[in-house]
């Protein structure tokens, strides 16, 4: 099942992929942060995370275990069916990787519409609904 981007209620991305990496730094620390995601049943599951430092509130979960400088460990949030995220200037810009493609979230938006970014499980339908212009993403680019 592939995976939407959408600002606004408006579709921004369709990501061919059922599977993606979604990096960020810090806002406070300036450390950086990695969730890996996989749709299950319909629904976005976390699973797997690393974090760089602790730090403002955001310390590893019991059970992370420190492997070549970051803390490692397996979210235990439940399924949910979209992520909402900050889409803020003041904070530095999301990356997400699905495929080897890597992407900042920012570039996926061209027609610069405002607002919180919701990643959610999509299916051709909701591409075809869209105003047709509206390419899946598939050039290769390594990270």
């Amino acid at each position: 099942m592939p995976v939407c981007l959408a600002i606004a209620q408006t579709l921004i991305a369709f990501l061919p992929t059922n599977t993606f990496t979604l990096a960020w730094t810090h806002s406070a620390e300036k450390t950086s942060w990695r969730e890996d995601w996989a749709v299950v049943a319909g629904q976005l599951m976390p699973t797997q995370a690393a974090i760089e430092g602790s730090g403002a509130g955001m310390d590893p979960p019991p059970g992370a275990e420190l492997v070549d400088g970051e803390w490692r460990y397996t979210p235990t949030t439940p399924p949910m069916p979209r992520l909402v995220l900050a889409n803020s200037s003041f904070t530095d810009d999301y990356e997400i990787c699905w495929n080897n493609v890597c992407r900042m979230l920012a570039t996926l938006n061209p027609r610069g519409v405002n607002g919180p970014l919701e990643i959610y499980p999509c299916d051709e339908g909701d591409r075809a609904a869209s105003d047709g212009d509206l390419p899946a993403i598939h050039e290769e680019k390594s990270r």
